[in-house]
């Protein structure tokens, strides 16, 4: 099985890919500017289920498979980017209510389920993730101990870890901001717009990228 200096190796290297801020800390603070504290840390534990959905990915052999197709990689790419587009379209759109929706949070659980469904489809159709996993894994994996694929998803419950740590911290600051302004319907509209167009500019950033 996994070594224990393997896993702290591969820990620190998590720790420092994930610690720079990047696509899903850009992500989770947009829905946070846009809804909120609740919507933020629901987005944060989609976003990493869709970033272990990758791992597992990886794990089975299918990360290989999709690596090596040009055109899968490129379909995922655009898939992300255009719901990343969406979402941020929908949360402009919604910026001039966010003062009713705000005072509204805090008693409201429906809609839990979607946004986790939000962050792990966002973080599942990551390809620099798939790739990123695909090329580190297999290098903290102790081929001679055998069972591979099991080594990879004990391995990859490490950055998925610190990415739900990480990412949580972000939301909740972003979200406090947001709080800070919800005293003025115009700074709110403001905020969320500010957010949604965060959200616009990631999806648009990913789908420029390369695969």
């Amino acid at each position: 099985m996994v070594t224990g200096d393997r896993l702290l190796a591969f820990a620190a290297m998590s720790f420092v890919v994930i610690a720079i801020p990047g696509p899903s800390v850009l992500f989770v603070v947009g829905r946070a500017l846009a809804h909120g504290r609740r919507t933020a840390l629901a987005t944060a534990v989609g976003n990493v289920l869709g970033t272990y959905v990758l791992i597992l990915a990886v794990a089975l052999g299918l990360g290989s498979l999709l690596q090596a197709s040009a055109t899968a990689l490129t379909v995922v790419k655009f898939v992300g980017a255009a719901y990343l587009v969406y979402l941020g379209v929908q949360a402009f759109r919604r910026r001039g209510r966010l003062r009713v929706e705000l005072t509204a949070e805090a008693g409201e659980r429906r809609g839990d389920l979607r946004t986790v469904l939000d962050g792990l489809l966002v973080g599942a159709t990551n390809p620099k993730g798939l790739v990123f996993f695909a090329a580190v894994l297999p290098q903290f994996v102790h081929h001679a101990a055998g069972h591979v694929p099991l080594q990879m998803m004990i391995l990859g419950l490490i950055p998925v870890s610190i990415g739900l740590v990480c990412d949580s911290a972000w939301g909740l600051s972003a979200s406090a901001a947001r709080s800070w302004l919800a005293g003025s319907d115009r700074r709110m509209s403001a905020i969320g717009g500010t957010g949604g167009v965060a959200l616009i500019g990631l999806g648009l950033t990913v789908a420029a990228g390369p695969n």
